[in-house]
């Protein structure tokens, strides 16, 4: 029997005859993160909620019992790392503020594991702060940020990174230092390079081994031998189209480095590089007949265990017999579940981190024991979401107008139901994979509340293979938009849709996805919301007035043209494809939001096309939230926008619609 000590999972009790509140699904989570410590007898647990900042718990695996805790005046705890056995490292974040009115930058703090010594390493830039124990030495600058692999774990150093920003106006990193930070005395100093270095790699030993430069819209692979010298591995096209470049993933062992590549087919794989010679091996080591691989690689005792990746869902393969019959127990035990398994990276017990969820179980946390086989639960990240509540998703394909095979995820109601009203949602990017299976915030918010959604990995998407990805270059407003318009007419077909009931709406590209829509296929909607929206592709390439887009120069000069176009050659498309440019044409109800402070798409996009549509008297709400950035990053704005979807969308494709 699975006991859980610290908060209880998602329940299967019956369904509520009133929808689940909104603040379940866009709250922060309770449990934030989890870590567990090189020799697995200690977790780290970020662990927070409305009415308390994010705190960090240590927590003894055996006994379950607090070790230590922290807490932050002011802030949450933000990002945590065990730097070895006895010794923490965490930066700090404010989730109460919006983006625009943050006066702080990260910093980084160290913690004994048993919270008896503390100090600051990097300063907090704007705040004044009495984080820890501020030693009168020299604190690392502001710009000083932790890697997302952990490192060594078995000396008191870690490596951090350091992006350098131009000094010309604008939002523009020129290049990432690496530094060598000792946690206990705060010494440091640079790794040194060739090249711009942009970006690095640590070896399964925690040893900085691959540095990525970047020139003229070019990448270079660099590796460090164990002389210390660099040498160059490989030089490809940074952006758009490239069959046969490489990306390191990581590293199999002293002489082999695993690299995501198509080596001529459709799908990314994963293979093995030498790097003596350069040659990457015939075979790959994990490929998939429907997906590139996309994963990270799982190291312990010194070199690699197993390897997690992304295919319909997560999951696992392993190289190490221990951990496939971990995993296979694992998976008896916690049935019907995705189960990630985390062991050690110097193990010195049986206890691992499994984190487990499912289409309609929101994340929770236990701990497995391979030597007596125990699974101790910790606690799930939302624990007032009822399983029973959530609807059922599936991965589904449907043909596009010229042929085309388009993935699609659909998330039905717990009830299910035929001829429902539908919400197409659209994902943002649009060069990325969409999503994945599991549970989402927000497409389980709608199918609560009795929407069947829709979410079309239309061309252009990435983690389906190149041809899919190939077929949307340039096609904004296009084909990319007629594979969106597809995916409604297959709906319709299949008895899911009401064709009387389908709104269309996203963020970001998805924004722009949805006002085109209402610009083309207007008979197919009923309405629409687009936040956080592109409203003419010129603009991508301005800074936008006083706000500055965070695009950087290097991808405006040699990415955009490639992916979505040129300026001048294109410029015929990008006017036909233009929201701003078509807005008399959006006759249905439309809802528009926008952050001030987004830079990535400036907040002129929303400003011009909201006076174009009110001089064409559109049937249109607007909503803008002040400080916040690309997307919602506050509980008060979440609420707040997804308060008026669930209006909107009542009014016009829900209970409340009114009939034409």
């Amino acid at each position: 029997m699975i006991k859980y000590f610290l908060a209880g999972l998602a329940t299967a009790a019956g369904l509520a005859h009133a929808a689940p509140p909104a603040q379940q699904f866009f709250e922060e989570p309770r449990y934030k993160d989890a870590r567990i410590s090189p020799s697995g007898r200690y977790l780290a647990l970020r662990v927070g909620d409305n009415n308390a900042k994010d705190s960090l718990a240590v927590i003894d695996t055996e006994t379950l019992q607090v070790v230590s805790a922290k807490r932050v005046n002011n802030y949450d705890v933000g990002d945590v790392r065990w730097v070895n056995d006895e010794r923490l490292v965490y930066n700090v974040i404010d989730n109460d503020a919006a983006p625009g009115d943050w006066r702080f930058a990260p910093g980084l703090y160290a913690m004994s594991r048993d919270g008896k010594e503390s100090r600051q390493l990097a300063d907090h830039r704007w705040a004044k702060s009495n984080l820890g124990t501020h030693i009168k030495s020299r604190l690392e600058p502001w710009n000083t940020y932790l890697m997302n692999e952990n490192g060594a774990q078995d000396s008191q150093f870690i490596y951090v990174r350091r992006p350098i920003w131009s000094q010309k106006p604008g939002y523009d990193i020129e290049h990432t230092e690496l530094v060598k930070l000792d946690t206990v005395n705060g010494q440091s100093s640079l790794v040194t390079h060739p090249g711009v270095s942009q970006n690095w790699m640590l070896d399964q030993k925690g040893v900085p081994t691959i540095m990525i430069s970047k020139k003229d819209g070019k990448d270079t692979i660099h590796f460090r031998d164990a002389a210390g010298e660099w040498r160059e591995v490989a030089t490809q096209a940074a952006y758009g189209v490239n069959e046969e470049g490489i990306s390191p993933i990581g590293f199999y062992d002293d002489k082999r480095l695993l690299v995501k590549t198509r080596k001529g087919g459709d799908k990314a794989a994963l293979y093995l590089m030498d790097l003596g010679t350069g040659k990457v091996d015939a075979q790959p080591l994990v490929a998939m007949a429907d997906f590139d691989f996309s994963g990270s690689m799982v190291y312990s005792n010194n070199r690699l265990a197993g390897i997690h990746y992304k295919a319909d869902a997560r999951s696992s393969v392993w190289f190490d017999p221990a951990l496939q019959a971990a995993q296979k127990e694992v998976d008896r035990q916690l049935a019907g579940l995705i189960n990630l398994i985390t062991p050690p990276t110097h193990p010195e017990s049986g206890w691992m981190l499994v984190a487990s969820y499912s289409d309609r179980q929101p994340l929770f946390y236990s701990l497995y024991n391979s030597n007596t086989r125990e699974v101790k639960g910790l606690g799930s990240t939302r624990p007032e979401v009822k399983a029973s509540e959530m609807g059922r998703q599936d991965i589904v394909k449907y043909r596009a107008r010229d042929g085309l095979a388009i993935p699609a995820w659909l998330t039905l109601p717990a009830k299910g139901g035929k001829k429902l009203p539908m919400v197409v949602m659209v994902h943002g990017g649009p060069y990325v994979r969409g999503n994945a299976w599991g549970w989402d915030p927000e497409s389980q918010f709608l199918a609560s509340r009795g929407y069947a959604v829709l979410e079309p990995e239309f061309r252009g998407s990435t983690g389906y293979g190149f041809k899919l990805f190939n077929a949307g270059l340039k096609q904004w407003g296009l084909k990319m938009q007629d594979d969106i318009a597809d995916s409604v007419k297959w709906a319709v077909d299949k008895g899911i849709a009401d064709p009387e009931r389908v709104c269309i709406m996203g963020g970001s590209y998805g924004g722009y996805a949805t006002l085109m829509g209402l610009v083309k296929d207007a008979s197919l909607y009923r309405c629409g919301i687009a936040y956080a929206a592109v409203t003419d592709i010129p603009l991508l390439y301005d800074s936008g007035m006083a706000v500055l887009s965070d695009l950087p120069p290097d991808y405006k000069t040699y990415g955009v043209p490639t992916l979505v176009g040129d300026l001048e050659k294109d410029a015929a498309q990008f006017d036909a494809t233009s929201p701003l440019k078509q807005a008399a044409r959006i006759k249905r109800p439309l809802l528009l939001a926008h952050g001030t402070d987004d830079r990535r798409v400036p907040y002129p996009h929303y400003t011009k096309l909201r006076s174009a549509l009110q001089d064409a008297k559109a049937d249109a709400e607007f909503v803008e939230y002040v400080g916040e950035g690309h997307g919602w990053s506050t509980l008060k704005t979440r609420l707040d926008f997804w308060g008026r979807v669930e209006k909107f969308l009542d009014k016009h494709i829900g209970a409340g619609a009114k009939t034409e």
